[in-house]
């Protein structure tokens, strides 16, 4: 996270939720035992509903769902409101994001938006789903 007393940079409440769309949101043990709390779950069946093996050897990562800005996103996004449905057990990762005083993707947001003359306009970059 930024250090206190930091002026950050970006808006969450202003992102249509880029970092949701990222397709390895890694989770360690201790986030599945929080959503497995949060459900009311087993740690072994909150595993297998919201995870899945990542890429890398050991590496686990949340569950997409299909979205029509990103292509896909995590599980938990409201792909309506565009908020997470869980945000009090959200994983660490999905906490600590971006832990700087800017946030990239909200940079390029905020001039296209400007570019635009739309303060709601959302590059799509989505083209259609994968066969």
């Amino acid at each position: 996270m930024p250090a206190v007393g930091l002026t950050i940079f970006y808006n969450c409440s202003r992102c249509p939720a880029y970092c949701c769309s990222y397709p390895r949101i890694p989770v360690q043990p201790s986030d599945i035992e929080r959503l497995a709390r949060h459900f009311g779950l087993s740690t072994e069946s909150a595993a297998r509903k919201f995870t899945k093996k990542g890429e890398d050897p050991g590496e686990v990562v949340m569950r997409h769902q299909p979205d029509t800005v990103y292509g896909t996103v995590c599980r938990f996004l409201d792909t309506e409101t565009r908020r997470c449905t869980i945000y009090e057990a959200r994983p660490d990762i999905c906490r600590l994001y971006p832990a700087t005083v800017r946030c990239g993707y909200y940079d390029f947001l905020s001039f296209e938006r400007r570019a635009q003359e739309d303060p709601e306009f959302v590059p799509s970059c989505w083209n259609g789903p994968k066969e």
